[in-house]
């Protein structure tokens, strides 16, 4: 079996995508490989998404931000990770990739003192890490090829899983 490759998409491809990317990297032991990109890039990786991420203990080198046109291969599964009721333009993909959302608020429009808008990023790299923590619990690779609706099925419900 191939290893499945996972789009984590938004707009700007500066947090949330980028935090989801480097994650489920540093976590799928080969078993799915995830990229990042966004419709609209804002140019640059936030550089709190770079300090949560090295804290956690994630490498760095060599992110960036980039757009869904800029992409080598072709996604079996693309994750919007937009929070829609902020007024956000989610990207649609188009493709034959199973599509899932995982709304999760912007941390690059948090405003308020230095440490609220750190606890921004903490909560959607919680949020972030408990999905994917639960996506690697599942055998993407078989129901990809076998039972793609289960596949699609859980990885809806799993958009839904707060902390």
């Amino acid at each position: 079996m191939k290893t499945p490759e996972i789009l984590f998409l938004c707009t700007g491809n500066s947090c949330r995508s980028i935090l989801a990317e480097v994650t489920m990297n540093g976590l799928a032991d080969s078993r799915l490989h995830a990229t990042s990109a966004g419709s609209h890039p804002a140019g640059y990786v936030h550089p709190r998404s770079i300090q949560l991420l090295q804290q956690e203990g994630f490498a760095t080198e060599g992110l960036s931000s980039k757009s869904w046109d800029e992409l080598n291969t072709t996604p079996d599964i693309v994750i919007t990770v937009c929070a829609s009721a902020a007024g956000e333009a989610c990207p649609a993909y188009l493709g034959p990739a199973i599509r899932a959302h995982w709304r999760v608020e912007d941390p690059a429009k948090a405003t308020g003192s230095e440490a609220e808008i750190d606890a921004a990023f903490q909560t959607a790299y919680r949020i972030l890490r408990h999905r994917i923590d639960a996506l690697l619990k599942l055998p993407v690779a078989e129901w990809l090829e076998k039972d793609p609706a289960q596949l699609r099925q859980e990885l809806n419900r799993i958009g839904t899983m707060e902390l």
